[in-house]
């Protein structure tokens, strides 16, 4: 199976160095092309726009940093449009509102290709693995024939329906993970001024009932203010906005996850963005200094 792939950040490089190792042929983009190299050292192909990608490939997804991007590689000049048509399937994992799904949706059927959202949960060393979970929605005959894709890149498919629906669980998934974050981070800043250990908390947690791999697996280097981007925080404070606005269109309260936006956005001002999210802990020891 020959597929494209845009955009070879934190994420696309793992996931197309996958496809790589298993079988299929990949042709890759990304904006700066020197990203490519070490792709094509293990046997990708590289295309010089997005629209040479659709070109070549039957199937191509793409994984961008946000709307904003994943927007500007379908409708810019040597964008997907300009390649799009019948007999083309375009699957945009990226984490983004459903209006801009809907939007790059109607785009891609508008000149008769097919559209698939799925967006994944997981991060940098789920994709490594493989271990991701993809939130798909749009087009079911698409989806389908996407798996042997999807079971190499992830642990488990879902098929949501229709177009929105993977853009909209995603943003409540990063929801929840932002603000159990800048709650643990909390703790762990009040066990440490308290005089109790940081590091006996996370024992403590890890043997009852919130255990979970988020805690353990960021709770280590956050003891020792080490915040290597798996998930880089600029990314879940947009998730965070996102999913914020999502609650406004709802009309449902969310005065946690305002709480943890706030706790975000503190940490980005203070530079903190291209780390880890987990270094949203930074903004907690600011604000009690």
């Amino acid at each position: 199976m020959e597929v494209g792939f845009l955009g070879l950040g934190i994420m696309g490089k793992a996931m197309s160095m996958n496809l790589l190792k298993n079988g299929f042929k990949v042709t890759v983009w990304n904006r700066t092309l020197s990203k490519c190299d070490e792709l094509v050292e293990h046997g990708a192909s590289v295309c010089e726009s997005p629209a040479e990608v659709i070109k070549k490939c039957k199937y191509t997804i793409a994984m961008l940093s946000d709307p904003c991007a994943a927007l500007s590689v379908v409708f810019d000049k040597g964008g997907v449009l300009e390649q799009i048509c019948e007999g083309k399937g375009y699957i945009d994992m990226s984490t983004v509102d459903a209006e801009t799904s809907l939007k790059i949706n109607e785009a891609i059927t508008g000149k008769g290709g097919r559209f698939v959202e799925g967006p994944v949960s997981g991060s940098k060393k789920p994709a490594e693995d493989g271990q991701l979970i993809i939130l798909a929605a749009g087009d079911k005959a698409l989806f389908e024939e996407s798996i042997p894709a999807f079971d190499v890149l992830g642990k488990r498919s879902f098929y949501l329906g229709q177009v929105g629906n993977g853009a909209k669980m995603k943003l409540i998934v990063n929801m929840i993970m932002g603000s159990m974050m800048n709650a643990f981070s909390e703790g762990l800043v009040l066990a440490d001024k308290s005089g109790l250990s940081s590091d006996t908390l996370l024992d403590i947690l890890d043997l009852g009932a919130m255990s979970n791999p988020m805690f353990k697996g960021k709770g280590p280097s956050m003891n020792k203010s080490s915040y290597p981007p798996a998930f880089p925080l600029k990314h879940q404070q947009k998730d965070m906005r996102l999913a914020l606005a999502l609650g406004d269109e709802n009309a449902v309260s969310m005065p946690v996850a305002a709480a943890a936006n706030e706790a975000f956005k503190k940490a980005r001002s203070l530079g903190l963005g291209d780390l880890d999210f987990s270094a949203v802990i930074e903004a907690v020891k600011f604000s009690r200094e």
